[in-house]
């Protein structure tokens, strides 16, 4: 379900032809990047986070991490991660498919600075089996984000 609502939502913006559906999990960067052939960098994670007691989501380079720091800085509260169970819920969409499409009315999209070193990436598509896509400028329209923030660092390998 969470596919269809995210394939919808992207019709709207003529992008639902990016979408990609694997038979294989690209519930991690890891396993997206290898299925997609990209580097893991180019995989726009997304992740949940509670500010003020409602959800936020921050899609980030798939090579960052959040930078506890930062993320205070910018929301003037410590990071608090969505609990995977409370995702579908509170967001739209379950652990490993999380994106900015079709999402609950409400919840606010944040862009890391982190994803303007490409100029594709792929973000998730409602499900841990699919990847949509995206120039920056596509994922900037879709996303509907409210702005650019940097809140994150690199991992550590």
């Amino acid at each position: 379900m969470s596919l269809n609502m995210a394939k919808e939502y992207l019709k709207k913006f003529h992008l639902e032809q990016n979408i990609i559906e694997f038979q294989e999990s690209t519930a991690t960067v890891r396993d997206a990047a290898l299925a997609l052939g990209c580097m893991d960098a180019q995989i726009a994670k997304t992740m949940a986070f509670l500010v003020d007691d409602k959800p936020i989501l921050i899609v980030a380079s798939g090579d960052k991490k959040i930078d506890n720091s930062k993320f205070k800085q910018t929301f003037h509260t410590k990071a608090k991660m969505i609990p995977s169970d409370e995702l579908l819920d509170l967001v739209g969409h379950a652990a490993g498919g999380v994106c900015p499409f079709g999402i609950k009315d409400g919840v606010l999209v944040y862009l890391d600075v982190s994803l303007k070193e490409f100029d594709t990436v792929y973000p998730a598509c409602g499900t841990s089996n699919s990847a949509v896509k995206l120039t920056i400028p596509e994922l900037e329209e879709s996303s509907n984000y409210i702005e650019y923030i940097d809140v994150c660092k690199k991992l550590e390998v």
